[in-house]
């Protein structure tokens, strides 16, 4: 028997997931009270089904995709829902935060009865016929979510306890996105020396694959999701927290990414002078 999920939020990449899922034949269940036109409308593309948080207690699975900053919160608010549900879903944390954090938030449902996995996704929303982001799940209830495979999902079990899956999205998280944010720092740090267009010339011609693969990265993945990520090197800065250097680094990163994101809303000086320079990579070609 197919499962029913709920998936909280329709954000991009939970629509993206829940599309996948809704084209494999999966009723997919969302909480639209108080979203944005927009997020109605990617849910609806989606094949998402509004539903009352009542009815979205009532699923098999419960996948919470939101914002890092929201993850605890959201376990907190549906928590007294979760309580009194008839019928618990299994709830899975799919966020981008520490295990010390998701570790909180497991705390916080275990209380309510249900059971929790620890989710972490790894690559970008699936598309129409592409591949899907591989998704790891640890925790005694990990194997519960594995049946996502089923339906077009690359679920991927860890014998691991609550964290162990969060572990591996803050090392991968800090390793991808960490290379974003040096890339575009010493980019910036050329502009304002003057010298970043012998830098992007020595670029086109040492490093092609790391010039290619950022000029896509920081226009399409850093400008519009720079707000989202500030949190998330918070995480990934607690999670390497043992090591004082690293905590200072990816502290540093996230103050980089909050100007970033402060700049795309105002006079737009850094944005630019990024998308400049690969526009400038691309007429190199």
């Amino acid at each position: 028997m197919k499962p029913v999920v709920a998936i909280v939020a329709a954000g991009n990449m939970g629509a993206g997931i829940a599309r996948r899922l809704v084209e494999n034949g999966v009723t997919v269940l969302t909480l639209l009270n108080g979203r944005s036109p927009a997020t109605r409308e990617r849910a609806t593309a989606a094949g998402m089904q509004p539903a009352s948080l009542d009815a979205v207690m009532e699923a098999d699975l419960l996948l919470s995709i939101v914002p890092p900053a929201n993850a605890l919160a959201f376990a907190e608010q549906t928590a007294f829902a979760l309580k009194s549900a008839r019928r618990k879903p299994v709830f899975a944390d799919c966020n981008a935060v520490s295990p010390a954090t998701v570790r909180h938030i497991h705390a916080v449902v275990a209380a309510t009865g249900a059971e929790f996995v620890d989710a972490g996704i790894i690559g970008f929303p699936p598309e129409p016929g592409g591949k899907a982001p591989h998704i790891y799940a640890s925790g005694e209830s990990a194997p519960k979510l594995a049946v996502l495979s089923e339906y077009g999902l690359d679920m991927r079990v860890l014998d691991s306890p609550v964290g162990g899956a969060s572990a591996l999205k803050m090392a991968f998280a800090g390793i991808s996105k960490g290379t974003i944010a040096i890339v575009a720092a010493m980019i910036l740090a050329a502009e304002r020396a003057g010298s970043a267009e012998a830098l992007r010339q020595e670029l086109s011609e040492s490093e092609q694959s790391l010039l290619k693969t950022m000029s896509m990265r920081i226009p399409r993945s850093m400008f519009p999701k720079a707000w989202r990520w500030v949190a998330e090197m918070q995480e990934i800065a607690e999670f390497a927290k043992e090591d004082p250097a690293a905590y200072a680094i990816w502290m540093g990163i996230s103050k980089l990414y909050d100007r970033i994101a402060e700049d795309l809303g105002g006079d737009r000086k850094e944005t630019d002078a990024l998308a400049r320079f690969f526009d400038g990579a691309k007429t190199d070609r």
